[in-house]
Order: structure tokens, then sequence, then C-alpha cells
């Protein structure tokens, strides 16, 4: 009986991970460094099932106050599942030269406690897959601080440019709707 107890829930167990690997799709299935850290994780594994805003962000641009608001944002919803992605980016010539400095903005600068990763290239022939799939579904980041909000599938609900505030009326509305 008790064999059988333990057979049952290691099928539960890995039928539920095996759901989540179904979900979550190919260009989300990457292994991304930590910022501030050499620890390595799988998106897939850890926000595979969840809607997501991700952020291409930069340390020394014009728009980098909007930290602020995608950390209340993110603050806001991460309860009801929302994960918030941030993907620092010298794609336009706008981050710092070292990780620490990054880290510094973000962490301590901005308080911000979502997921950041490593320097990634988000535009070109070097971009990053997760940038390629993107901007095939919507359209590449034309410069810092582009969000695109994401279904639990990995579908494309829409895309934001620069100037959309991060807690505008509308991708409030939007990430209701996923949650």
């Amino acid at each position: 009986y008790f064999m059988q107890k333990i057979l049952v829930l290691f099928i539960l167990y890995f039928s539920n991970v095996g759901n989540i690997w179904a979900v979550c799709p190919d260009y989300l299935n990457v292994d991304m460094e930590v910022l501030r850290s050499n620890k390595i994780i799988n998106i897939c594994e850890n926000f595979g099932d969840s809607p997501m805003l991700i952020v291409n962000t930069a340390s020394h641009c014009g728009f980098t106050p909007q930290f602020e608001g995608i950390e209340k944002l993110y603050k806001q919803y991460k309860d009801q599942g929302l994960v918030v992605l941030g993907f620092p980016s010298n794609s336009f010539k706008q981050e710092a030269k070292a990780k620490e400095e990054t880290a510094e903005v973000c962490y301590v600068n901005y308080g911000v406690s979502f997921q950041m990763f490593a320097e990634t290239f988000v535009r070109g022939k070097n971009a990053h897959p997760i940038f390629k799939e993107l901007a095939r579904q919507s359209s590449p980041p034309s410069w810092n601080f582009n969000k695109y909000l994401i279904d639990k599938n990995g579908n494309v609900i829409d895309h934001f440019g620069s100037t959309t505030d991060p807690n505008s009326t509308e991708i409030h509305r939007l990430i209701k709707t996923l949650l």
C-alpha cells in the first residue's frame, strides 16, 4: 500500500512538471545568468506557467527611472502570478560597463525585486533567441525599456515602447485579463 502511494505521488509530481514544460515554448526554455550572481536559472523551470512582462533595460538611459514603475507593477501583481523579467542590454549603448554597476542601479538605486538577468543582446543578428521571438511575434525593441506582455503560453499579447509608462491603464487592463 505504501509503495502504491509513493508511485501515485511520483506520477502526479512528474505529470505536473510535464504540464509546465508542455506549456512553456522553446524560446523560453533557456538558461540565463542572474544579475549579481553566477547562478544560472532556466526560465521555463522557474516561470514557465506564468504570464510575464519582459523588459529590456539600461542603466544610463533617460527611461531608467521606469524601474520604479515596473517595480510598482510587479509588487501589485506578483501574488496573482505575474512574473517580471528584466534584461539589461547594451544594444543601444546605454548599459553600464560592469555588471556590478548594473546591479547597483537596479537593486540599490531603484529597489528592484523582480528577476534581472545578466547583459543580453536584444537587437540584430546577435539578439538573444528570446528577443528574436518577441520581435517575430510583434516587433524588435526600438530602444531601452520596451515592454512585452506575454501570456502563460508564451504568446505576445502586446508590445509597448519606451514612452509607455509601465503603469499605464492599458498595461494594467491587459495584465488583469491574463491573471
